[in-house]
C-alpha cells in the first residue's frame, strides 16, 4: 500500500501549506517536461490529490485508502480540478504537461508536446559562498560539475557512428500511442508517450556502445562563473546551456548559481550600505578628535569626531559601501560611535574626574 506522506516527504501532522509546498517542489523536480521521471511524477500527483482534499485525507488517515463510491461519477471521477488549477497559478516553473495528463486521462485526448522539450536536459542549481570584500569587484569563480554530458562517441545522437535514426515502428514516428483502459462505466482511450522511443518518434538503428542510445553520459565539466560587483545573498546568476545535456541531442538545461555573502566580523551590510561600531573615549567624545576607521578595502581613513558627541551618534562616510549592482556608484559607510566608560581607573585619573565633577562635568 502506498504511503502518500512518504511520497511527498512530509509528516502525518504536516499542514496543508507544507503539503502544497512539498508537492510544488517535487512536481518541478520530476516533471517529464523537465526531464524527470514520469512514473514518479504521476505518483506525486496522486498523493497530492488525496492529501490536499480534506475529505479524502480524512478517509486516508482513517482507513489507509480513499473511497469514491458515488461521490464523483463520470469521466472526471477522482480529479479535483480546483486544486490542480491552483497549482498552476502558484508554480511559475510548472509547464502545461500537468494539464495535458489530466485531459488525456479524463477525455482521451492530449495537448501536443514539443519533442525537443521531452529531450531537454535537467537544470542544475548550485550555491557559492563569497566574503563581503569580494562584492567590491567583478570576479570569476571556477567550479567542476559532475553531470550528464554529451556522448563523444555518437556526438549526442544516441546512434553508433555510421548508423541512422529510424522511425519508431510502434508509434509510426508520432511519439504517441493510444492506450485503452477499462473502467467501470466502459472503456477510455487516451494518448500517452510512446514507451519505445520516449516520445521522440525516432530510434537508433544501432544504439551507441558507450551511452546505450541515450546520447549522454556521466562526466565532468569545468565552468567559469562571472560574479558581478555588488552581488547580494540569495541573488541567482543564470548560465544558459550549462546544465545537464539533453537526451539524444535535446537542448541542454541551464545552470543557476545562488550567491551567499558570508557575514563580516566588523561590518554589517544593509542593502548597499555598511555599518560599523567604533568605541571612543570620554575625552574624545567631549573634546572631539580624529579617529581611524577601517574600510572594506582593508585601508583606514580619518574621521572627524565633533565636540560633545553622544554615545550612539552615527556619522556617514560617502561612497565607502558596496558597489551598486547596476554598476554605477557605491553605497555609504555608517560609523556608530560608542562612548566607552573606563572600568579601571588609577589614582591620578580618579582625582581628575573628581575635579571635573566639582566643575559640573
Amino acid at each position: 500500500m502506498k504511503n502518500y506522506y512518504q511520497i511527498l516527504g512530509v509528516s502525518e501532522k504536516a499542514s496543508s501549506e507544507e503539503i502544497k509546498k512539498a508537492y510544488h517542489k517535487l512536481a518541478h523536480r520530476y516533471h517529464p517536461d523537465k526531464g524527470g521521471d514520469e512514473k514518479k511524477f504521476k505518483e506525486i500527483n496522486e498523493a497530492y490529490q488525496v492529501l490536499s482534499d480534506k475529505e479524502k485525507k480524512m478517509q486516508y488517515d482513517r482507513f489507509g485508502r480513499v473511497f469514491e463510491q458515488g461521490a464523483r461519477t463520470g469521466a472526471a471521477a477522482g480529479y479535483d480540478f480546483s486544486s490542480i488549477w491552483e497549482s498552476f497559478g502558484q508554480t511559475k516553473t510548472f509547464k502545461f504537461g500537468g494539464l495535458e495528463e489530466i485531459l488525456q486521462e479524463v477525455f482521451g485526448f492530449g495537448v501536443q508536446t514539443n519533442k525537443q522539450d521531452l529531450r531537454r536536459g535537467t537544470d542544475i542549481e548550485i550555491d557559492i559562498e563569497i566574503p563581503l570584500q569580494a562584492t567590491l569587484n567583478r570576479h570569476e569563480r571556477r567550479v567542476t560539475l559532475k553531470k550528464l554530458i554529451s556522448c563523444s562517441r555518437c556526438n549526442g545522437s544516441g546512434a553508433e557512428p555510421g548508423t541512422s535514426l529510424d522511425e519508431c515502428s510502434l508509434c509510426g514516428g508520432t511519439g504517441r500511442v493510444q492506450q485503452i483502459k477499462r473502467m467501470f462505466f466502459g472503456t477510455s482511450a487516451r494518448y500517452v508517450i510512446c514507451p519505445e522511443c520516449q516520445g521522440e518518434g525516432l530510434k537508433p538503428k544501432r544504439p551507441c556502445n558507450v551511452c546505450k542510445g541515450e546520447g549522454r553520459v556521466q562526466g565532468k565539466e569545468n565552468i567559469s562563473i562571472v560574479i558581478p560587483a555588488g552581488v547580494d545573498s540569495n541573488q541567482i546568476i543564470e548560465l544558459k546551456g550549462k546544465g545537464e545535456a539533453g537526451r539524444r541531442g535535446g537542448n541542454t538545461g541551464n545552470l543557476y548559481v545562488r550567491i551567499f555573502v558570508k557575514p563580516h566580523p566588523l561590518f554589517e551590510r544593509r542593502g548597499d550600505d555598511i555599518y560599523i561600531k567604533i568605541p571612543i573615549s570620554f575625552s574624545q567624545a567631549a573634546l572631539g578628535d580624529k579617529i581611524e576607521v577601517p574600510t572594506l578595502e582593508n585601508k583606514k581613513i580619518l574621521l572627524k569626531v565633533p565636540e560633545g558627541v553622544n554615545s550612539g551618534k552615527v556619522l556617514r562616510i560617502s561612497g565607502k559601501g558596496v558597489p551598486h549592482f547596476s554598476g554605477y556608484g557605491r553605497g555609504d559607510l555608517y560609523v556608530k560611535l560608542l562612548v566607552k566608560t573606563p572600568e579601571h581607573l588609577n589614582k591620578t585619573q580618579k582625582e581628575l574626574l573628581k575635579r571635573l565633577k566639582e566643575e559640573g562635568l
